[in-house]
């Protein structure tokens, strides 16, 4: 992942007179971190969801969404579809919670302190994020046909933004620790991530929108935690060596 490569050539902040000024330079170093392209990008997706009309999107998946929805069907064997159905499944929420537990009781036994703050501010912002703030105001209609009983708007995929989130957050705070894990660990993330989001498709439980955008939201709120994080370390190991 690019972006980690980009937070590390942070240098390490200046002191600070006052708490404001040390705040300051504080957001500053982390909108560096972020990078202007990602910044943009986040600016882009706020004015969509404040201007967009939820009708916009609804209407969308009876043309380009719907047409690419009914063509990945055809294209899927039954037997592929079998699976597609376990894997939707096992990323339900009552599973990936198992999973964000045993990551934070790993952290914990190895007092990996920030990480652990990092995964759990990442796992539970996404979900406010996701299902507490834009599919409420998005409100946009599931497809017809589903495979499973699925209930809830549809905008953006909460599969993709959670799996993208916790994933490849889990995949950089690990790698950092385990050098020699990074690759397997985002080889075998990154696999399991894109199979979640064909299962989503698959049950149709999303129109192909909706995980385009729920992965767009995912990255930047995982960019957002790493850089956060990566500036508070730096300004903490200031202070012990100060």
């Amino acid at each position: 992942m690019s972006f980690i490569s980009s937070i590390e050539q942070l240098h390490p902040p200046s002191s600070a007179n006052t708490p404001f000024i040390s705040m300051t330079r504080a957001v500053r170093e982390w909108v560096k971190a972020m990078g202007l392209p990602r910044l943009a990008f986040v600016v882009v997706l706020l004015l969509l969801s404040l201007f967009a009309s939820p009708s916009f999107f609804n209407n969308l998946g009876n043309s380009l969404d719907s047409q690419l929805l009914g063509s990945l069907h055809k294209q899927i064997p039954a037997g592929v579809g079998s699976v597609l159905l376990i894997v939707y499944q096992l990323s339900g929420m009552h599973v990936t919670a198992v999973l964000v537990l045993a990551v934070l009781c790993f952290l914990a036994l190895k007092r990996f302190w920030p990480d652990l703050i990092c995964i759990a501010i990442g796992s539970a912002g996404i979900l406010v994020i996701v299902d507490g703030i834009l599919k409420p105001w998005f409100d946009r209609h599931r497809p017809d046909g589903k495979l499973l009983a699925l209930g809830g708007p549809s905008f953006p995929s909460g599969h993709a933004a959670g799996s993208v989130v916790f994933y490849f957050m889990s995949c950089t705070l690990l790698a950092a620790h385990y050098p020699r894990l990074r690759q397997p660990l985002f080889v075998i993330a990154s696999l399991w991530v894109a199979m979640v989001w064909l299962s989503t498709l698959y049950v149709r439980a999303h129109w192909p929108s909706d995980i385009l955008a729920g992965a767009a939201v995912g990255y930047l709120w995982l960019s957002f935690c790493l850089a956060g994080l990566t500036v508070w370390e730096r300004h903490h190991l200031k202070k012990m060596k100060g």
